[in-house]
């Protein structure tokens, strides 16, 4: 089959309330969060490179995302990241070295998706039963998608369940065209929706909210649940 990026339509997709799950134990980067513009940020970049080696770890690769697309300011941190940590193999629509914000636009819809992954990276490691923190971001979407939805079965390639060679290929290409990136049918939630973002300026207003626990059992995550502070824990 061949994969036109011309097939599917571009609409503007705006959502006032999108959900991305991550690992807890990844903080937003304090450099994004506390630069006040995007042009400052090469420059204060390499100078606090030259001797903070935590610094070049935590930001990632900043080259990998051109200046006019670069964002800071609050929440600033938590997109970014998206966007200068690529997976080394990508995911389901973009290729390994190229970063991708992933989100739905229901909360069941990104704890179905995420379920799934960490379940199948956590096996494929022989991880033994642990908890796994994970932190809910929500954020304002506002970009020119190519719509998906509605063609899983015109285009059967792209919603393959594990297979992403095929996706990654369109991805690479309706973003070389100028796409902000895809919107699709969650393949781990019925009636679900997600959306690819390839560029950090369609995110908007994002900030952490919830806490959740994913309790895997050494062969499937059993439960999810949500982490509340305990009224009465703090002493007066």
């Amino acid at each position: 089959m061949e994969l036109r990026p011309t097939v599917p339509e571009r609409r503007r997709i705006r959502w006032r309330t999108s959900y991305r799950i991550i690992p807890s134990r990844f903080p937003p980067i304090d450099l994004f969060e506390r630069v006040a513009s995007p042009g400052e940020l090469a420059a204060v970049h390499e100078l606090e490179s030259l001797t903070n080696d935590r610094l070049r770890d935590q930001v990632g690769d900043i080259r990998l995302v051109v200046p006019s697309e670069r964002v800071t300011g609050p929440g600033a941190g938590y997109i970014m990241a998206a966007f200068t940590h690529p997976s080394p193999v990508g995911g389901r629509f973009n290729e390994p070295g190229f970063g991708a914000w992933y989100a739905a636009r229901a909360l069941e819809t990104a704890v179905a998706e995420t379920r799934y992954h960490r379940a199948r990276f956590m096996r494929a490691t022989r991880e033994p039963a642990m908890q796994l923190d994970m932190r809910v971001l929500e954020a304002e979407l506002d970009a020119r998608l190519h719509d998906l939805r509605g063609l899983r079965d015109a285009l059967p390639d792209l919603y393959d369940s594990d297979h992403y060679s095929a996706p990654q290929r369109y991805g690479a290409e309706v973003r070389r065209g100028g796409s902000d990136g895809v919107v699709y049918d969650s393949v781990r939630h019925d009636g679900g929706q997600c959306v690819a973002v390839f560029r950090p300026r369609r995110i908007r207003s994002c900030r952490a909210t919830l806490h959740l626990t994913y309790v895997w059992d050494g062969d499937v995550i059993a439960q999810v649940y949500e982490k509340r502070e305990y009224p009465g824990g703090n002493p007066t």
